[in-house]
Formats: structure tokens, C-alpha cells, sequence
């Protein structure tokens, strides 16, 4: 009852901003769970090997990771809701589009123009609720819009699978995968009309005689620090994600012989299981402080994962996936908070955008690395192998992340009472 009521709390507490931003980003979630789910079986639907799955998901994040900074400059100059207005557009029509298209060079040229789109969407985001939100809102923040974002995806995945299943009892299979992400693309375009309700005040620049201008290019220089030493963390998990997270959906039909349906199923407990576990995240931060819980949620979920890997029974992997899933994700919004919170609130945009570039610099680099792998090993030995690097690559990632940032979490935390509410600020 206390943990509702701290939660119900933080929620009133939200401005209208944040609200409407919660909504577009539940119907984009939405929208590309389905894409999620079912695109990798259009490719292989359209008689693609699973090659061409592993380029179009490389250059899906090949040109995000090239776009994601000069983007992250232009929301910090031009502003976060005219950059997530025109991401919006050009990603839901880009989607439409793919859902058409049938050659590989169009399948691998609107691939690469959705990863561009979407990283306005992207590098805007995170920023636009950190300046629409005080600090101590903020690791609760960041867990709901990620709790809301995983769970948009269950939905999205359910609709995924259910729906193409349906479609093909009365047409062609290509034809009902086709409908399918054709609904993904209307609702992720359906998120314009809560961004163009959003309303931003755009900070007065300092002027370059102003008395403040030294004092800044100091906190500009802690800023890049943080942000080089957060993007070699994000780069090695970025690695290790890029292995396996792609093909999930390929893994469980490949190895197991599954359904879309139970595909679509177990990837949106997964994701559930996600939301619940990002919800509990400020629990274990009270507890261990942002570095130690993000580091303890990661180290718990390699055991899982290496279960994923081996195991010959479809519902000892499934349960090794939800429980990997759940923890390793779990840790997201409090990198994020504390992220947020050392960098400067003029490069915010940039920090977000270096973070996401590099982690799609490994999924860009590590896609058909993966798909290599298990077409020359098979179905467990292959995916036993990519599991396995991605444990490794995890174990590494999150030993740095708290050798270089456990003296950020050594700062005690001090709640600020209200007659609301009990939050957490960090200092």
C-alpha cells in the first residue's frame, strides 16, 4: 500500500509535459513492438536468409549511431518537441513504407532511413523529461517512462503475433504480416497528436560576457568526462545486446519450433516482467545507491541468460529470458537518472545522444557477427555461442561501470517530505 501510494504520488506530481509525453511514447512503443515481433519474419516470409534480417537490422543501427550526435546537438540548440514532432513523421511513414516494400535494397535503404528518423525521437526524449521534471522526480521518472515504454512493447508484441496469426487463417502469410505492420505503423504515427500538444519554454542563452561564462565551460569539460566515461559502459553492453536481442523472436523459432503467437507471448512477459522489475528499481536504489544497483541487477541476470543459452526445454529458456530481461533492463532508468543528473542541462541532449550512439554501434557491428554464427553453427550451438559472448560482454561491461562510478554512489540519499509524497534525491 505505501509503495502505491508513493508512486500515485510521484504521478499527480507530473506536469502536463510529461503526461503527454508518456502517451506518445506508449503509442511509438506500441507501434514498433509490433515491428519488433513480426518484421524478422516479413524478411524470411519474403524467402530473405537470415543474412539479410542481420544487414537490415545493422543499418537500422548503423545510421542511428551516425545521426544520434548531430542530433543530439540540434535538440539542445533547436529544441526537444520540434526535433520529436519531425521524428515522429518521417519514422511513421518510413514504417508504412517498409511494410510495402519488397527488394532487399529497399528493405536495406528504409531500414537505414528509420534509424535516422528515429533518433530524433530518441536523443530528445530523455532530455525534455529531465527539464520538465525536478531532480528528486527524477529516478522515479525515468523508471515509470521506461516501465511505460517495456509495456507499450507487450502490447505491441501481442498484437504482433496475435493478429498475423489471425490474418493468415483467411489470407496468404506475407499478406498478414503485411496488415499486421501496417497497424504498427498508424499507431506509431497516432503519437502526433500528443507532441503537438506538448508546450516548451525554451531557455534565455547566456550572453558570451556574461560573468557565468567561465564557471560553464568548467562544467562543460566535468560533462564530457561523464559522458566518455558513461558511453565506454554503454559500448560494451551495446555489444553484448547487438549478439542476441534482435533475434529473440528467430531463437525461440529456430531452436524450439514456436509460434508467432507464443513468440509474441513469451517476449511480452518478458517485457511485463521488465516494467515490474523497473517499478521495484527505486526500492533497490534506497537500499544499494544508484551504481550498486544498477551493477547488482546486471551481475543477477548472466546466470539466466547463460539458462537461455543451453537449455533444450522451450520453457526453461522461456523463464531464463523473462528473469534476463527483467534485471538486466531493470537498471536502465537509473543510469539514466544519474546520468541526467551530473552532466550540464545544456549538453543533455548530446550526453543522451553519445550514450545511444554507442550502444547502437554494437548492435550495428555485432548483428551479422551473430547471424554468422549461428548459420554456420546451427541452432544451439550458434545461439549457445552468441549467448555466451553476450555473458561475457555483460560480466566485462558491468565490472567497469562500477570500478569508474562507485564513488557516485557512495553519496547518501535524503528524502524530501511533502504533504504528498516521500521521495528520493540523490546528492
Amino acid at each position: 500500500m505505501a509503495l502505491y501510494q508513493e508512486w500515485a504520488a510521484q504521478i499527480k506530481s507530473y506536469n502536463r509535459n510529461i503526461r503527454l509525453t508518456f502517451i506518445a511514447n506508449i503509442l511509438t512503443q506500441v507501434g514498433l513492438g509490433i515491428f519488433m515481433v513480426i518484421y524478422n519474419f516479413y524478411i524470411r516470409e519474403l524467402g530473405y536468409n537470415e543474412l539479410v534480417n542481420g544487414k537490415v537490422i545493422a543499418m537500422t543501427s548503423l545510421a542511428t549511431a551516425i545521426i544520434l550526435i548531430p542530433a543530439g546537438i540540434l535538440s539542445d540548440r533547436a529544441g526537444r518537441k520540434k526535433l520529436m514532432l519531425y521524428g515522429a513523421v518521417s519514422t511513421g511513414l518510413i514504417l508504412f513504407t517498409r511494410s510495402i516494400v519488397e527488394s532487399q535494397s529497399l528493405l536495406i535503404l528504409f531500414a537505414f532511413g528509420t534509424g535516422l528518423a528515429s533518433a530524433f525521437i530518441q536523443v530528445s526524449i530523455i532530455p525534455w523529461l529531465a527539464e520538465n521534471s525536478k531532480p528528486e522526480q527524477r529516478v522515479h521518472l525515468f523508471s515509470i517512462h521506461f516501465a511505460a515504454m517495456t509495456a507499450a512493447n507487450v502490447i505491441g508484441s501481442l498484437i504482433g503475433g496475435i493478429f498475423t496469426d489471425l490474418f493468415s487463417m483467411v489470407i496468404p502469410e506475407l499478406e498478414s504480416i503485411r496488415y499486421t505492420l501496417i497497424i504498427g505503423a498508424i499507431l506509431f504515427l497516432s503519437a502526433l497528436i500528443p507532441i503537438m500538444r506538448m508546450n516548451e519554454h525554451r531557455p534565455t542563452r547566456v550572453s558570451p560576457g556574461d560573468m557565468k561564462e567561465k564557471p560553464k565551460r568548467i562544467s562543460n569539460i566535468s560533462s564530457y568526462k561523464i559522458i566518455l566515461l558513461f558511453a565506454v559502459a554503454q559500448l560494451m553492453i551495446g555489444f553484448g545486446a547487438g549478439l542476441v536481442i534482435p533475434y529473440l523472436n528467430l531463437y525461440f523459432a529456430d531452436r524450439f519450433m514456436a509460434s508467432n503467437s507464443l513468440i509474441g507471448l513469451v517476449i511480452s512477459l518478458g517485457q511485463a516482467a521488465t516494467a515490474v522489475a523497473m517499478i521495484i528499481g527505486p526500492m533497490v536504489v534506497r537500499r544499494l545507491g544508484e551504481v550498486k544497483a544498477v551493477v547488482v541487477l546486471q551481475l543477477l541476470s548472466l546466470p539466466f541468460l547463460l539458462l537461455t543459452a543451453y537449455t533444450e526445454h522451450f520453457w526453461l529458456a522461456a523463464l531464463g529470458f523473462l528473469f534476463r530481461q527483467a534485471l538486466m533492463n531493470a537498471g536502465n532508468p537509473i543510469q539514466m537518472s544519474l546520468m541526467m543528473s551530473k552532466v550540464d542541462d545544456s549538453m543533455k541532449g548530446l550526453a543522451n545522444s553519445v550514450n545511444q550512439m554507442v550502444f547502437n554501434l554494437g548492435w550495428a557491428i555485432m548483428g551479422p557477427v551473430s547471424t554468422g554464427i549461428v548459420l554456420k553453427y546451427g541452432s544451439y550451438w550458434g545461439y549457445a555461442t552468441v549467448f555466451s559472448i553476450t555473458a561475457g560482454l555483460y560480466l566485462v561491461g558491468s565490472v567497469y561501470f562500477f570500478i569508474v562510478f562507485k564513488t557516485m554512489g557512495q553519496a547518501k540519499s535524503v528524502k524530501v517530505n511533502n504533504k504528498n509524497s516521500v521521495a528520493t534525491r540523490f546528492l
